[in-house]
């Protein structure tokens, strides 16, 4: 084994990121700021000490020094073969470092131990077979280099130290290989390390040349099908002519013309050639062939570097908004918002951020008839795009989103490929209409696939199931509708931009039905713009008693049924043109109203003309619409006491009514209300139109009311209409589609309206004109909402009793 000996000082020789071994001679470059002071440090020491001037090797490492060095000499001082100064130092023996010291000139003194290295004579046989079989890997390696001189130097080498540190000339080894070795002091463990070291190299390199072998065997196998392939063209072409086909060109080379010709990304290239290199082995009878002809074609067909430059005229962008769509404030905005922003990104150079670009994905909420179909051709015209409509209304199949895989008969690519194909364009504007009506069943959930499709983090790399390259979807804008919120799958919903569309003012109707909807009807019924008008009063009113909804389609409706009549009373002779139609002239012409607001009936006729009914506000599918809530007390000697609901309730709307009755039992006396006749008698509460389906906790206020109305015999005040959840203490708590019943409230005459307290932030996004004609209380008890609604008593009132 080998062992440490005596101490000396030697100046530091710092070599970054290389180690020399003991017996190897380097050049060293003395322009090296750390290599000249050791250099000139040692040469100034050996002036008054016998010998060569001595250094110390160490590598450092990531500016950390290894913990042994090399005894270097310096042979010699003078000029490398590039002409800078140099030195030649050859490696003597290995030093284990200790403490720094002070030495002559700038360069840093360590102190150090020589370690003895010697192997004790004579060599043990593990150790003689250890020698031959490192000589033997090392011959093979030089060999197959060609150093044959080398072989002859190593083979000469009987040093077991000597040997291993050969290995340090060694070109496969890294930085921290040459370092382990450096610091093994044995020789013996050295040279196992060694031979260990060369074995795993000549393993590498024999896999490598077997690769190397057999990619240049399938390169002459490739050269050998090419020619082949040309033999067989030229077949072909000779058998064409004698058929008596000469103008016809292989079928195969069109495409791969095609192919080369197109401007294809280079994923899609690769992948399209590899179909065409298939097409060209396939047999013309393979119905293979058909399967990759269909999809060549589809892929060439694709506009994959096709892209419309936006509008980036902010301030025009907006004007078509606001020329094409009445209200709607809120999408106008957010488009509005997303060019502003598109145009600072492409200003600033970042349209492409980690190969996304900025699409957008927005779902637009809200009941029927309220433009939000016709808001994604304007959007597109705004933002000079292209627009594709793809309706998913009843789609099942989860394929008819990621496409068919190929093997199928008759496969095609998904919608979204397909609206792409058809735009022209990698970045129009997509509408999926009618996202709330897709279904699911065993084919597929066609939501779940719409996941990557509406996700910006993820559809710049969208795989149909059809294509199966990628498809770059992060520069498309997502326009999806929806009437209903809650049919829409919440991970899908977690994607888009939620924009409510809640509705249109009667105001707001108006300048629509003007401005859009009577010049496309006068069109339609073949009429000048300049032979029929209709007066801003009959507009108004075929708004708001003609009609009852949240859009504007039974109002266009109602449009073209007064033009139709006048063009018919025209050509018949009954009436000259140019004619103006005014509010008188509604009802002979159309007929009488259907929605009459409540406040405009006779009191007597009135729905609240009795106790026990209540007047609240609802949110359906088609809007928001005002809620009647009767109630009644069975005869105590017929009926049995309990509370029986009827009209098509839901669970939670039950449990709201049994809170109801359950407050009044309980604070009867506080309100001063019969309340012994609730244990009595039996209870009713219906809500009207029993066919369709209610449900949710917002009826509550208005279910206390109606009880509170029957027992007391005060009369619920018409104009008055309610809307909040009740708790068992009478606390009124908040609700939600706020700002459509408040529109509803306004369409149906009403001008008090109470609501939650804490929804009264959502006033904010009411309409102004609307807030301006209603009476809004805030309330946070029970008792505030009685005393709101509830008529002053009368004499004499007695309590309703149910049939």
């Amino acid at each position: 084994m080998a062992a440490e000996s005596t101490p000396l000082a030697l100046p530091v020789l710092p070599l970054d990121d290389e180690v020399v071994l003991p017996g190897m001679v380097v050049p060293l470059d003395l322009n090296d700021t750390d290599v000249r002071a050791a250099v000139e440090a040692a040469q100034a020491a050996a002036r008054s000490a016998p010998g060569k001037p001595r250094v110390l090797l160490v590598p450092r490492i990531d500016g950390t020094y290894a913990g042994t060095g090399v005894i270097g000499t310096v042979e010699q001082v003078g000029r490398l073969a590039d002409g800078d100064p140099g030195a030649l130092i050859r490696g003597r023996g290995r030093v284990k470092i200790g403490a720094g010291t002070t030495g002559p000139g700038a360069a840093l003194w360590v102190e150090g131990t020589a370690v003895d290295e010697t192997v004790p004579e004579p060599l043990p046989g593990a150790v003689t077979e250890l020698v031959k079989e490192y000589k033997a890997l090392a011959t093979s390696w030089l060999r197959k280099r060609g150093a044959w001189q080398v072989v002859d130097r190593v083979q000469a080498i009987e040093d077991v130290s000597q040997l291993a540190d050969n290995s340090g000339y060694s070109p496969y080894l890294s930085v921290e290989q040459k370092v382990t070795l450096l610091e093994t002091a044995d020789p013996v463990a050295r040279l196992k390390l060694a031979t260990e070291q060369l074995r795993e190299h000549l393993a590498e390199q024999d896999v490598a040349e077997s690769i190397a072998k057999d990619v240049q065997e399938g390169v002459d196998k490739q050269q050998r099908e090419f020619l082949l392939r040309r033999q067989l063209e030229a077949v072909r072409k000779e058998l064409r002519e004698l058929n008596g086909e000469k103008g016809e060109e292989d079928e195969s080379d069109d495409y791969r013309t095609r192919v080369e010709a197109a401007d294809l990304p280079e994923n899609v290239r690769e992948a399209a050639l590899k179909e065409v290199e298939k097409l060209e082995r396939a047999s013309d009878q393979s119905p293979e062939g058909s399967w990759i002809r269909t999809w060549l074609d589809t892929v060439l067909e694709l506009p994959w570097q096709e892209r419309t430059e936006d509008r980036y005229d902010i301030q025009g962008a907006r004007a078509v908004l606001d020329a094409e769509h009445a209200g709607l404030d809120d999408v106008k905005e957010r488009i509005t918002e997303y060019l502003a922003v598109r145009k600072r990104r492409a200003e600033r150079g970042l349209g492409v951020v980690g190969g996304r670009r900025g699409g957008a994905v927005l779902a637009l909420v809200g009941p029927p008839g309220v433009g939000k179909t016709s808001l994604g051709e304007s959007v597109a015209h705004a933002m000079g795009r292209k627009f594709v409509r793809v309706a998913l209304g009843g789609v099942r199949d989860e394929a008819e989103i990621r496409g068919h895989r190929r093997t199928y008969v008759g496969a095609l690519p998904g919608r979204v490929v397909r609206a792409i194909k058809e735009a022209g364009s990698m970045n129009p504007v997509v509408l999926l209409d009618e996202i709330d009506k897709v279904g699911s069943d065993f084919r597929g959930d066609p939501a779940a696939a719409l996941l990557e499709v509406l996700d910006p983090a993820q559809n710049h790399t969208f795989r149909d199931h059809y294509l199966e390259v990628e498809l770059d979807l992060s520069d498309v804008v997502f326009l999806a509708t929806a009437n209903v919120l809650e049919a829409i799958p919440e991970a899908l919903l977690d994607r888009m931009e939620l924009v409510r569309l809640d509705g249109y003012t009667e105001d707001e109707k108006v300048v629509i039905a003007r401005d859009h909807l009577l010049p496309r009807q006068l069109e339609r019924a073949g009429l000048a713009q300049d032979e029929v008008s209709l007066a801003e009063s009959a507009l108004r009113r075929l708004a708001g008693e003609y009609t009852r909804e949240a859009g504007v389609r039974n109002l266009e409706r109602g449009i073209a049924r007064l033009l139709r009549k006048v063009a018919a009373q025209h050509e018949l002779g009954q009436r000259e043109l140019p004619y103006t139609v005014t509010d008188d002239d509604l009802r002979a012409l159309i007929g009488r109203p259907h929605h009459v607001p409540e406040s405009a009936q006779d009191p007597a006729e009135r729905r609240t003309a009795v106790p026990g009914v209540a007047t609240g506000l609802a949110v359906t599918g088609a809007g928001g619409d005002v809620l009647y809530v009767e109630a009644s007390l069975a005869d105590p000697e017929t009926g049995a006491a309990g509370l029986t609901l009827t009209g098509q309730l839901g669970d939670v709307m039950k449990e709201s009514a049994q809170i109801a009755l359950s407050f009044l039992r309980s604070h009867g006396a506080e309100l001063e209300l019969p309340v012994g006749d609730l244990k009595d008698r039996g209870a009713h509460i219906h809500f009207p139109a029993g066919a369709v389906p209610k449900d949710g906790p917002s009826a509550g206020i208005t279910m206390t009311t109606a009880l509170a109305s029957l027992l007391s015999g005060r009369l619920v005040r018409t104009d008055v209409a309610m809307t909040g959840e009740v708790s068992l203490t009478g606390r009124v708590l908040p609700i939600g589609g706020l700002k459509q019943k408040l529109l509803a409230a306004h369409r149906a005459g009403v001008t008090t309206v109470v609501i939650p307290k804490r929804n009264e932030a959502d006033l904010d996004d009411v309409p102004a004109e609307v807030l301006a004609k209603l009476d809004v209380h805030p309330v946070t008890d029970v008792r505030q909402v009685l005393d709101i609604a509830l008529a002053p008593a009368t004499n004499g009132a007695e309590l309703p009793v149910a049939a």
